[in-house]
C-alpha cells in the first residue's frame, strides 16, 4: 500500500503530515517553507509511494473561499500536471490550528519546542490527515 499525505498549506510554511504505508496511523512530517513546498514535495513524491494528497480546505463563515484559495489551487494543479496519478482530495481545516495547539501543550514537555511556530503546521496537518482518514 502507498502512503496518505496532508498538507496544512499557509502563506509562509506549510506543515506535512504522511501515514505510513499501511494507513493506519497519521504522523506529522515536517514543516516546510511555502516558496520551497512544490521543489520538497516532487523530491518526496519521487522517493515515496504516495497514492493522495489531501490538502486543507477553509472557508469564511458565509461559505466563501478565503482569499488564499486561488493560490492553492494553482499549487495543486501543479502539483497534479507534474504527478497526474496523483489524487488529491480537500478536507475541511477549521479550528485545526487551534486543535493543534491543544495537542501540543498537553504533549510536548519543553516550552522551547512547544513555542515553534512550524510544530503547530505539522500537528494541524496530522489532524487534516486523521480527519479525512475517520479517526476523529
Amino acid at each position: 500500500m502507498a502512503r496518505i499525505m496532508a498538507l496544512d498549506y499557509g502563506k509562509r510554511r506549510s506543515g506535512l503530515a504522511t501515514t505510513d504505508p499501511l494507513q493506519l496511523i497519521a504522523s506529522p512530517l515536517c514543516t516546510v517553507a511555502t516558496e520551497e513546498l512544490y521543489d520538497y514535495l516532487c523530491n518526496y513524491l519521487q522517493e515515496e509511494e504516495v497514492e493522495a494528497l489531501v490538502v486543507g480546505q477553509v472557508l469564511q463563515k458565509d461559505g466563501q473561499p478565503v482569499p488564499q484559495e486561488a493560490q492553492i489551487l494553482d499549487f495543486i494543479a501543479k502539483l497534479q500536471k507534474r504527478f497526474p496519478n496523483l489524487a488529491v482530495h480537500r478536507q475541511d481545516e477549521h479550528f485545526t490550528s487551534q486543535m493543534a495547539k491543544e495537542v501540543i501543550r498537553f504533549s510536548v514537555k519543553k516550552k522551547k519546542k512547544r513555542q515553534e511556530k512550524g510544530l503547530v503546521d505539522q500537528v494541524s496537518a496530522a489532524i487534516i490527515l486523521q480527519e479525512y482518514m475517520g479517526f476523529l
